[in-house]
């Protein structure tokens, strides 16, 4: 049996599903899509079976990307969970067939309610679209199961429609990288998107010379600092160097190499430095790949040491 070829004729298949339905987009999204943005509640996603876990990713797409939205199963609408459907609120009711009975069931309460209501099904047709204010064709002309019956083919098409109704009201909402980051705090995106360096900032107890220091005296502060490096400052407390654990191996090269030397004669003079604490990490972090540099020092406008971002701090908080 070739697996392979099994693989590439479902992936085939679902493609050729989404490009016919791509070719047949009606105006009934650009009503959805109204209708979502103009109202004041949420949009409330429901379904059951392989549409309600299509739903509940949908719903969940919906959230993070500025559309107040949740999942609410038709069964327990029916159980007491109606109530947590606003006077404001749309329901997105996804059934392909459109006449699952647990979610047919709720729609003639909706109706009582006032509840506008967007349709995705295979057919105008059904008891789900006829009850619609606006009805979503997800209809497939092959399911990619062997059997043409398990959800395979429609269950892409759905999910991907909704993906596309998410997109668009992120168009439509002029939704930026920061109002996503705002939803994604502690995701691997939000920490790129929103961490900034002042968040990772090391400020106390810094690893801190004068240019005076003799080299010495410079490396127990080194090892106390547990940097691998000891920055130099002036009598104003400027940045003037940076000693590494690389300047001090070259200059144990030097036949004229002194453990009484002054720090400064053998450190990195005017070491990349950042004066904008408010930057974000993710781009402090390409600043140190760039330069090829384990730790940036972080001044301010006046050249005025505030801390120290190792890139050891960057990768312990996710950022990659």
């Amino acid at each position: 049996m070739d697996f392979k070829q099994i693989v590439k004729d479902v992936l085939l298949t679902e493609a050729n599903e989404l490009e016919k339905a791509a070719q047949k987009i009606s105006f009934d999204i650009e009503k959805a899509i109204d209708l979502i943005i103009n109202s004041k509640g949420k949009l409330i996603v429901s379904g059951v079976g392989k549409s309600g876990l299509v739903g509940a990713k949908i719903a969940a797409t919906l959230a993070s990307t500025g559309t107040s939205s949740f999942f609410l199963h038709p069964t327990e609408a029916m159980h007491g969970d109606l109530g947590m459907i606003g006077k404001e609120d749309i329901v997105l009711g996804i059934s392909y067939s459109g006449e699952s009975e647990e979610l047919v069931q709720i729609l003639p309460h909706l109706k009582r309610l006032n509840i506008p209501l967007i349709a995705m099904a295979k057919s105008e047709n059904s008891t789900l679209a006829k009850y619609a204010d606006v009805f979503i064709n997800i209809a497939v002309d092959k399911e990619a199961c062997p059997l043409d019956t398990a959800p395979t083919s429609s269950t892409t098409l759905t999910m991907a429609m909704g993906d596309a109704l998410a997109v668009c009201l992120m168009k439509k909402r002029d939704f930026k990288k920061e109002d996503f980051a705002s939803f994604h705090p502690g995701g691997s995106l939000g920490k790129k998107l929103f961490v900034k360096v002042d968040d990772l900032l090391r400020k106390h107890d810094l690893p801190v010379v004068s240019r005076e220091t003799k080299l010495k005296d410079a490396i127990l502060v080194m090892s106390e600092g547990r940097l691998g490096s000891v920055i130099i400052t002036d009598k104003d407390n400027k940045v003037f160097a940076l000693l590494s654990d690389g300047d001090l191996r070259r200059a144990l090269m030097n036949d004229n190499f002194s453990m009484d030397c002054k720090v400064e004669d053998i450190a990195t003079i005017h070491p990349k430095t950042l004066k904008n604490k408010e930057l974000l990490a993710s781009d402090a972090l390409q600043i140190i790949e760039n330069y090829k540099i384990q730790l940036l020092i972080v001044t301010d406008a006046n050249d005025k040491l505030v801390g120290v971002l190792h890139i050891h701090d960057l990768i312990e908080a996710g950022i990659k």
